[in-house]
């Protein structure tokens, strides 16, 4: 009984540290319909479709802190066929033919062959011949797709790999097949208990995909290519109850942390050995009822198969079972070594976890108090604001910006118009709603742009500026309060500087009020006597607060272009800004114009806004724009040394925003 306490208590630290089901299922829910925008309104590479899959832990559901963000792309008329009586069924002519060679490769890997040698250019450029054929070369495939989407990218692995502002990335180019791989039709065999069938047939019909990397032993490893299972691990994944995915990333924090004092080369074992782990002891029933009270058990049970793997010197793929991934690393003095290290653990018994920095307190807390009373409903985890707050977080960092003219915009409305006919959670509908907001928020933008630039006369610039405006305040209603700011910004750019300051006054009020959520901040006892019980659209019309989001393709103030071209140049797209300094900005701006002795007050109260947040209205990720805010501003008054002040700042904080040339360009022309 006491292990059962104990187990309920770690499970109720983990729904806090990883998430509980609904906050896992928010986070699911948004990608899902985010990947259908994407399939829906797929990019154009040439005269082919890219297509776009978040793969990873955070497309799994976790939100750790060091998590990468993880994608694969590849070319919709380049397709991978087993044989050649699969290819018989598609249309040689729109397609790339690519066929397997799994003759010469180890299990889970395979050569790509060109039969007709016909191909898109940057495939072609990676083949090479071998025994009169065209084979597609992994290795220089890898060289040949590095930095095709990020200039700064270096080689990881089968990915390019980087940051974006404060987060690394991990690109990997590859190719598709519609087909199940013959290798793994064992696996469609075994799954009697696990996965439902429902969810195996969704993993076969999806096929697979083929990462740039080959097998270090095997005969052609530059030239192989492995076979990626990573949709069908994702819908694995999903398929987990709550308590099985709660011990998959208790095996997470335990490898992370087993690594901790490793250098790179030295770290046997990873993440994916974990997924395996998990995956196997699951559909060998290894617990017969996976629920809270057999957390710990079943995280053991999954301990102790990974110890049994080190001892043999073999980790099982979960698909293909003749792939060893241990044969690499896993061998000689390292795995005596790392068996051993593991072996001291299991000696210990669970109690093992005590040395855990993520999980030792709620084993103590169980064990220090025998009547401790543990309640594991969801309903007393997690609060209504503390949930909301999880949705409007997710469809925050989730919104898909990159939309660099109307045709663009155009696709997405389309996108949306088909989407929300579909079944969709309440959580995707929110999300929909959201991203309509910023697409009208943005065509409205370009329209005005379009007008400006061309002689099109003045009835067509009216006619122009008032569907902007329209758009605009349609995009109020399906946005969060921040809408407001856009109709300010757009005024102010189209000189109508009282009807800005108007919107301003309206923000102002809507930001002051006690209930305000912005980035997680919320006063949860003022936030459910404002909202509590409401749906979630109008919670988010009227308590959300989201930062300014300036696409970069577009200009908004005048004042800021330097900075949005510097971000575009560093590919990003949008430039985030901290809804309460931009609109001290604002302010500032307009009053110049219509009240400079208020100018000087809005200034001097976003200098103490900068200077003095610790962190709640100007966050640490944005405080290099929030300075170089305050520094363009003190510059326009004619105080030079407070701006170089504030440009200095600014090149101090993290460069999140990507604006450093355009902040060390300012302090030049300031000298």
């Amino acid at each position: 009984m006491a292990l059962q306490k104990i187990s309920e208590s770690v499970y109720v630290g983990l729904c806090l540290k990883i998430g509980t089901s609904a906050e896992v299922a928010i986070r699911r829910d948004v990608e899902d319909i985010i990947e259908a925008l994407k399939h829906k309104a797929p990019r154009m590479k040439g005269h082919a479709v890219l297509f776009k899959m978040q793969s990873g832990s955070r497309r799994e559901g976790f939100r750790f802190e060091d998590s990468d963000i993880d994608y694969m792309y590849w070319l919709n008329n380049h397709q991978v066929f087993w044989d050649f009586s699969q290819a018989m069924l598609h249309n040689t002519q729109s397609q790339v033919l690519i066929l397997c060679d799994s003759n010469e490769s180890p299990p889970g890997f395979t050569l790509l062959w060109l039969p007709l040698e016909i191909a898109g250019r940057v495939v072609l450029s990676s083949c090479v011949k071998m025994n009169g054929a065209l084979y597609i070369s992994s290795a220089m495939f890898r060289n040949n797709t590095c930095t095709l989407l990020k200039p700064d990218s270096t080689l990881h692995g089968p990915c390019s790999s980087g940051r974006i502002g404060p987060m690394e990335y991990d690109y990997a180019h590859c190719f598709v097949s519609d087909f199940w791989p013959p290798s793994a039709s064992s696996w469609i065999n075994r799954c009697h208990s696990w996965p439902p069938p429902h969810v195996v047939n969704e993993i076969v019909r999806s096929g697979c995909h083929f990462v740039a990397i080959g097998h270090k032993l095997g005969k052609h490893a530059d030239n192989e290519w492995r076979i990626s299972f990573s949709q069908a691990e994702q819908k694995l994944v999903y398929s987990m109850n709550h308590t099985q995915f709660l011990v998959y990333g208790l095996l997470k924090l335990f490898v992370k942390e087993f690594n901790n004092g490793f250098q790179e080369e030295e770290k046997l074992l990873c993440s994916y050995h974990m997924k395996t782990t998990i995956f196997w002891a699951i559909q060998r029933n290894a617990i017969a009822n996976w629920c809270p009270k057999n957390l710990l058990a079943g995280f053991w049970v999954c301990f102790k198969l990974l110890i049994k793997w080190v001892y043999e010197g073999v980790c099982p793929n979960f698909f293909i079972p003749e792939n060893n991934m241990f044969l690499n690393k896993v061998h000689g003095e390292a795995q005596r070594n790392l068996f051993n290290h593991l072996y001291g653990l299991y000696e210990k018994g669970i109690a093992f976890l005590l040395q855990s920095p993520s999980i030792s307190y709620y084993i103590i807390n169980a064990l220090c108090n025998p009547r401790l009373s543990v309640c594991i409903d969801e309903t007393t985890l997690i609060s209504e604001s503390k949930l909301d707050a999880e949705l409007f977080h997710e469809i925050d960092i989730q919104n898909p910006l990159l939309c660099e003219d109307l045709y663009r915009a155009l696709k997405y409305l389309h996108a949306v118009e088909y989407l929300i006919r579909s079944p969709l959670s309440q959580c995707q509908i929110i999300m929909l709603q959201k991203f309509t907001s910023t697409i009208l928020q943005i065509s409205a933008v370009m329209l005005h742009d379009i007008y400006t630039n061309t002689s099109g006369g003045n009835k067509q610039m009216y006619i122009a500026d008032k569907m902007s405006c329209y758009m605009l305040k349609l995009a109020k209603k399906f946005g969060s309060v921040s809408a407001l700011m856009y109709i300010a910004m757009y005024y102010y750019k189209t000189f109508r500087h009282r009807e800005a300051l108007s919107m301003i006054e309206m923000t102002k009020v809507s930001l002051a009020q006690p209930g305000l959520m912005y980035r997680r901040h919320v006063d949860a006892e003022r936030y459910n006597e404002a909202v509590g019980g409401r749906s979630c659209s109008y919670k988010m019309r009227h308590t959300v607060a989201y930062d300014i989001k300036l696409n970069n393709f577009n200009s908004y103030i005048n004042e800021l272009v330097l900075e949005q071209q510097t971000a575009l140049q560093n590919r990003l797209t949008a430039l985030l800004i901290p809804p309460f300094i931009l609109l001290h900005m604002l302010e500032f701006l307009c009053c110049r114009h219509v009240d400079p002795m208020r100018a000087q007050a809005v200034l001097d109260d976003l200098q103490v806004l900068v200077q003095n947040d610790l962190g709640v209205l100007v966050p640490e990720q944005l405080r290099d724009i929030s300075w170089e805010i305050l520094g363009i501003c003190q510059q326009m008054t004619g105080n030079h040394q407070a701006a170089l002040y504030s440009y200095h700042q600014s090149l101090a904080q993290d460069p999140n925003s990507s604006i450093q040339s355009a902040t060390r360009h300012r302090i030049q022309d300031l000298r």
